[in-house]
């Protein structure tokens, strides 16, 4: 599948952090944690880009247990677009690495 738009950065970390059913405040958390403390996106941010992304249809409200916590999972269309996602920025590390590496010869 190809899709026409690339992921901002942002985008690309709250679409990673939702191939498991989170809600908000996790998502948050576990982009924090994971990049250890390089990467925050706030709240605003994020619910702006949640929006986004459930008008795209690239991630759906997963029905949770508790009411009071919306929690969002990828839909199949969005797993597709994350996945080509990470392979152009698999290629970009690899092009970046592949030039840091003939610099030092």
């Amino acid at each position: 599948m190809k899709t026409t738009e690339q992921l901002t950065d942002s985008m690309f970390y709250i679409m990673a952090a939702l191939t498991k059913p989170r809600h908000g405040y996790a998502i948050m958390n576990l982009i924090e944690e994971t990049t250890k403390g390089a990467i925050t996106i706030g709240p605003a941010s994020m619910y702006t880009i949640i929006k986004k992304l459930l008008k795209q249809e690239w991630i759906y409200l997963h029905d949770g247990s508790d009411s009071r916590r919306k929690t969002y999972l990828l839909t199949e269309t969005g797993r597709e677009v994350l996945e080509e996602d990470l392979k152009l920025r698999k290629l970009m590390i690899q092009l970046a690495e592949n030039g840091l590496k003939e610099g030092e010869e």
